[in-house]
């Protein structure tokens, strides 16, 4: 999923499909670059599990991955705040150290 959010163009892809389902032509309208880049970003995104597509008809519609996101933004957020945990550990004892010299 990081490899997916890495990229600026997926990133704004998955911005455009936050709220509204959206098809390939229509995301690819919002680049300058050609529908057959834009289909392998959302491949990507897509294998990523960032976006889901739904058959209508003889369209595709894509549509963010909510709860995927929710899964990766919890899986960070714990990783930071073990990571700031052990900094502030770190710091408040090098702060007890200094004040005994």
């Amino acid at each position: 999923m990081l490899r997916a959010l890495a990229d600026g163009t997926r990133r704004r892809i998955l911005a455009l499909v936050w709220r509204d389902e959206r098809t390939a032509g229509e995301i690819a309208a919002e680049f300058a670059m050609t529908r057959p880049a834009v289909s392998q970003h959302l491949a990507v995104l897509r294998d990523s599990k960032l976006v889901s597509v739904r058959p209508d008809g003889t369209r595709r519609l894509y549509r963010a991955n909510r709860q995927s996101m929710a899964r990766l933004r919890a899986e960070l957020g714990a990783f930071w705040d073990d990571r700031l945990a052990q900094l502030r550990d770190v710091a408040e004892a090098a702060e007890r150290k200094g004040r005994r010299r």
